[in-house]
């Protein structure tokens, strides 16, 4: 493996970890994974649906010991589970012509502001109007070190996630900027809007983050098949029912602030996934990434970016202010 893939699979923060190509793949039940059954085996193993994992099973891709099992079967320690996983379908990533709001733009790099609804990168259910298909028509060529589907990402924002993300033109920057995200030297902070107002002014959460095992669709701070995860806030004003918060990543784990900020009693404004169902109508969680750091690849010159909060955002935070006069 060599040094590019290494870091990558370091600081991955996409939740797939799905063998997306095909192939066989074989597993050793151990101990401490007993017993469970075999489908949900298989779904925390390859970190697929329920439904896909019952599919696997009822084409006959899936062996215990050499035999087709039931996918109610309990594994047992030392079973060797093989499963033959089918390629999924093909898919064309396609230049698309959109209004991006770029920051900062050379040779090597491209800062972008993502708007608040728009996807990064092309997966199911989101082929088009992703970032990706306006970078590949704003861009000749992208760095392609994470393939079709994700050219010169180097870190993800969610959907309903606002702010700023870098992207890596070209093979040398990508290994610079994943470099630097692994390392921890690239920061990334986030304003947001909490639910309740918080008793003290600084805090950090460390709570390890993987799949909820009830719902596959969430994540949550488990200490089954998780990562570390750590997150710095600091509470930049009180409001009756709410809080104005600065957040800092350490580490970038899928969905972590939404779901440390949950996890400590204070989920994010207009986040139906991990807040209550009462809560301000944003359209998704008010959470921007309003500043980002990092070195510059070639230059090695120190740069940081700040982007404004989206509309929704700001006018729901001086509505706050407004009745706290």
């Amino acid at each position: 493996m060599d040094q590019i893939e290494t870091i990558e699979n370091e600081i991955e923060e996409q939740e797939d970890t799905l063998i997306t190509e095909g192939g066989k793949v074989t597993f050793e039940v151990s101990e401490e994974e007993c017993p469970i059954r075999l489908d949900k085996y298989l779904c925390q193993k390859l970190d697929i649906s329920r439904t896909r994992a019952a599919d696997f099973l009822d084409q006959k891709r899936v062996t215990v010991n050499g035999k087709i099992m039931k996918a109610s079967y309990k594994i047992q320690v030392h079973d060797q589970i093989d499963v033959d996983v089918p390629p999924l379908d093909k898919m064309e990533v396609l230049p698309e012509k959109m209004d991006l709001d770029i920051v900062y733009e050379d040779h090597d790099v491209i800062v972008i502001n993502k708007p608040k609804g728009m996807v990064v990168h092309p997966a199911p259910g989101h082929y088009s109007q992703t970032l990706v298909n306006g970078l590949l028509e704003h861009c000749d060529d992208l760095s392609g070190i994470n393939g079709v589907k994700r050219p010169g990402i180097v870190h993800r924002i969610d959907k309903d996630t606002s702010g700023l993300l870098v992207v890596a033109k070209n093979d040398q920057a990508h290994e610079s900027l994943a470099k630097q995200l692994a390392d921890k030297t690239c920061k990334r902070t986030y304003l947001a809007i909490v639910h309740h107002p918080f008793s003290h002014k600084i805090g950090t959460v460390n709570a390890p983050i993987g799949r909820d095992e009830k719902n596959r669709q969430k994540m949550a701070v488990t200490a089954k098949n998780s990562r570390d995860a750590v997150t710095h806030f600091t509470v930049l004003q009180n409001f009756k029912d709410y809080a104005y918060v600065e957040c800092r990543l350490e580490t970038g784990r899928t969905h972590q602030i939404r779901v440390h900020m949950a996890y400590i009693g204070h989920p994010v404004a207009g986040d139906e996934k991990y807040g209550p169902r009462k809560t301000i109508p944003a359209n998704g969680q008010l959470l921007h990434a309003y500043q980002l750091e990092f070195e510059h690849p070639t230059t090695h010159e120190h740069m940081v970016f700040n982007a404004k909060l989206e509309p929704k955002f700001q006018e729901v935070l001086d509505e706050l202010k407004q009745e706290e006069e």
